[in-house]
């Protein structure tokens, strides 16, 4: 009985010695990642520096308090509350003819969400809770002001339920194109001098995201996830070569104030 008793004892300290060594293992496990996601962290900011400073543009980490004012027009900027910008590389770029202001960096905000929990009784009740969200976003202003404002993104599910009822978006020759991309704009002569065939091409092979041209600022985002450092360097070069696909008729009109 006695040796039962032993046995049943060094089984119960074994147990918790078990449970010792994973719980110290678990916290060790969490050090290291969050060492882990510091590193990432550090790594993509000298990243997205060394980028800012090869194009002599200027990288500050800080808050931008004159971001909201500046972009309050872009449809990304106007959501939820608590919002701001951060890690803002801001500057002009020059690429031959092209001439334009950058500002990329991360943007942060929050809403408030509801939603319903159930007790064990099968009383429901509806909570509400703030919830964070961030991404990344690059925008270039190419001057031109007094450009019609064109948004071009992925087609979606709803798109082609409101085309059912007559709300339809701009279609081009290409139906690959239509089918995969939504094209709205209030000059459909300024979206079909955009998005001429080779730039049907362009965009198909290079698949964006977020295309959303207002008074004359390109911005790229999806809206949603936050970059890597070299995300922002392809949205550099994928900008410049979208714009250098524009038709010399259509720059010259803008540089001379005939597009509004």
């Amino acid at each position: 009985m006695e040796m039962i008793e032993a046995v049943g004892i060094l089984g119960t300290i074994g147990l918790g010695a078990v449970g010792v060594v994973l719980l110290v293992g678990m916290i060790y496990w969490i050090i290291k990642e969050a060492e882990k996601a510091k590193a990432r962290a550090a790594a993509r900011l000298a990243a997205m520096v060394a980028f800012a400073e090869r194009n002599g543009l200027v990288f500050r980490p800080e808050p931008n308090a004159s971001h909201d004012e500046e972009f309050y027009h872009i449809e990304l900027f106007q959501r939820g509350f608590a919002k701001r910008a951060y890690n803002t590389i801001s500057g002009i770029i020059e690429n031959g003819e092209l001439s334009g202001r950058v500002t990329a960096g991360d943007y942060t905000y929050k809403t408030r969400e509801t939603y319903t929990t159930t007790d064990s009784k099968g009383r429901t009740r509806t909570r509400t809770r703030i919830v964070t969200h961030r991404f990344s976003y690059f925008i270039y202003d190419t001057g031109y002001a007094q450009m019609p404002d064109l948004l071009i993104r992925r087609e979606g599910v709803f798109d082609r339920i409101a085309s059912l009822f007559g709300k339809n978006d701009i279609d081009f020759e290409s139906s690959e194109f239509s089918k995969k991309y939504y094209v709205k704009c209030d000059s459909r002569k300024f979206a079909y001098d955009v998005v001429h065939q080779r730039m049907i091409e362009f965009l198909l092979e290079t698949e964006p995201g977020l295309i959303d041209i207002e008074r004359g600022r390109i911005c790229l985002s999806d809206g949603y996830s936050v970059w890597d450092a070299d995300r922002f360097v392809g949205s550099l070069g994928w900008t410049l070569e979208f714009l250098g696909r524009w038709p010399d008729y259509l720059v010259e009109d803008l540089e001379e104030g005939k597009l509004s």
